[in-house]
């Protein structure tokens, strides 16, 4: 979760997108169906058969070709992406994904108020953890840019806080400051569990476990680089919560194809407790985060105006084209900030029903 306004993406070289898009067509000739793996017939949490479709949507942040199915289990309610993509279709959804970002359009609307909230957001995340001992280390799991470590450091200002993330960014966060070691990796892999078993008084995943294939052992991972007594912090999207009824696909935490699972509450602590932990707090307030409406309207908007020369658009726009994006996407502006104001404005009555859209999971690891 970033601290600052998204800046608009940098416009590549004619030769580079010529490249690009020579790229993009090369890979989608060979069509969509391979990136996904079989579909399955059982529920990837508790095995029970008995799964309903939840809804089928588009990739309707970057627009890139493909339809995405989110199923539910009838006994679990764990909802989860069938047919689920597979480690190639990740990397093809995942790549360029900084040139539409999924809240672009709210987050370059609302400019600085939304900057201030998610850093607000940030330091009461790292506040929940104030009641218990103060952590000597601190383990951020899936930190991107490492925004969480740099805003907790303001609340645990003795604590030696390391950030871990599939990607490069973490290295980044290491060279900006934000972090003391970067680990480029995954959790699960035994040789960064092999170095870093028992190592952490505080391990957080922030929405991270929606993007696992394998949230499960996500879960026990973390657990083993707890020292004996540390505590695991979580927050998740509410697959719950009413607004997922209300927006279907155009209700932001869907995230198709990015996000692979929705785990519901009661699923998550039975797997913590079952793991020998102990839940010490459950929040259903304080993680909800006000972009529903301001979320859907975004997603509409880049659904009607996608991108102007996106390289999977097998031809570029022409100048009209370009300049009659500008000038709708400056229509939507007032309607998107308008949508953002009202999330902030009702937010403190929402985080209180069902329509909170997060949940908070502190456990100790026993």
């Amino acid at each position: 979760m970033s601290s600052q306004p998204v800046p608009p993406p940098a416009v590549p070289t004619a030769p580079h997108a010529e490249r690009r898009r020579a790229r993009y067509a090369a890979e989608l000739a060979q069509g969509t169906d391979r990136f996904h793996e079989p579909r399955r017939a059982d529920c990837p949490w508790c095995g029970s058969a008995r799964l309903r479709t939840r809804l089928r949507a588009p990739d309707l942040v970057q627009g890139k070709p493909g339809s995405f199915v989110v199923d539910e289990c009838r006994d679990c309610a764990h909802a989860f992406q069938n047919p689920r993509l597979t480690a190639e279709g990740i990397a093809f959804y995942q790549r360029d994904l900084h040139e539409t970002h999924p809240d672009e359009v709210a987050v370059r609307t609302t400019g600085a108020f939304a900057a201030r909230a998610r850093r607000g957001r940030l330091h009461a995340t790292a506040r929940a953890m104030l009641p218990f001992p103060e952590p000597e280390s601190w383990l951020d799991v899936g930190t991107g840019h490492a925004h969480f470590p740099e805003a907790a450091k303001q609340v645990f200002a003795y604590t030696s806080f390391d950030g871990l993330d599939p990607t490069p960014r973490v290295a980044r966060a290491r060279a900006a400051g934000r972090v003391e070691e970067a680990h480029v990796g995954r959790l699960t892999s035994p040789e960064i569990a092999a170095r870093l078993r028992a190592r952490y008084d505080v391990v957080s995943m922030l929405r991270h476990l929606e993007h696992t294939t394998d949230p499960r052992s996500e879960l026990h991972a973390a657990l083993a680089v707890l020292r004996p007594g540390g505590h695991l912090l979580l927050e998740l999207r509410d697959p719950r919560s009413a607004f997922a009824t209300l927006l279907g696909k155009w209700w932001l935490p869907y995230g198709q194809p990015r996000h692979l699972q929705l785990i519901p509450l009661p699923n998550l602590c039975a797997e913590l407790e079952s793991r020998g932990c102990t839940i010490v707090t459950v929040d259903r307030r304080a993680g909800h985060v006000p972009y529903d409406l301001a979320g859907a309207l975004s997603l509409a908007v880049t659904r009607a105006l996608p991108a102007p020369d996106a390289p999977w658009r097998a031809v570029p726009p022409g100048a009209l084209r370009r300049r009659l994006r500008t000038a709708l996407l400056g229509t939507s502006t007032p309607f998107v900030a308008a949508a953002a104001a009202l999330d902030h404005l009702l937010a403190p009555l929402l985080r209180r029903t069902r329509f909170s859209n997060t949940y908070r999971v502190i456990a100790r690891r026993d």
